[in-house]
């Protein structure tokens, strides 16, 4: 059975590419956060994941922490951050950041490390 799920659903903001989507619950084993920030040095804290995470940065520059690398990576390219790897980014600006990232599960497992 197809799924369609509409933006009210997962989006948290009308005009932006922000918010989160569990595909669990629709028997698929992925989950995507979409953001976006203008703010720059915004972005997640730094944290780990039991699976690999996939950021595809869609607009705008950030600086990615993995591990013990920093990358800076710009609007086009991907990145991967292997399973129980540290890692956050940060809007490096000008401008919008935006990123689509996918957790290679059903549900979201976290662990904050700052």
């Amino acid at each position: 059975m197809a799924h369609l799920i509409n933006r009210e659903q997962w989006a948290e903001k009308p005009d932006a590419w922000h918010g989160e989507f569990q595909g669990g619950a629709y028997g698929a084993d992925v989950s995507v956060v979409f953001f976006s920030s203008d703010k720059v040095g915004g972005g997640p804290r730094l944290h780990t994941h039991p699976y690999p995470e996939v950021f595809i940065v869609r607009v705008g520059r950030a600086l990615f922490t993995v591990g013990d690398q920093t990358i800076e990576a710009e609007a086009g390219q991907i990145l991967v951050a292997p399973a129980n790897t540290p890692h956050k980014f940060a809007n490096l600006g000008p401008g919008r950041l935006e990123t689509t990232d996918l957790h290679v599960a059903g549900a979201f497992e976290t662990t904050w490390l700052e």
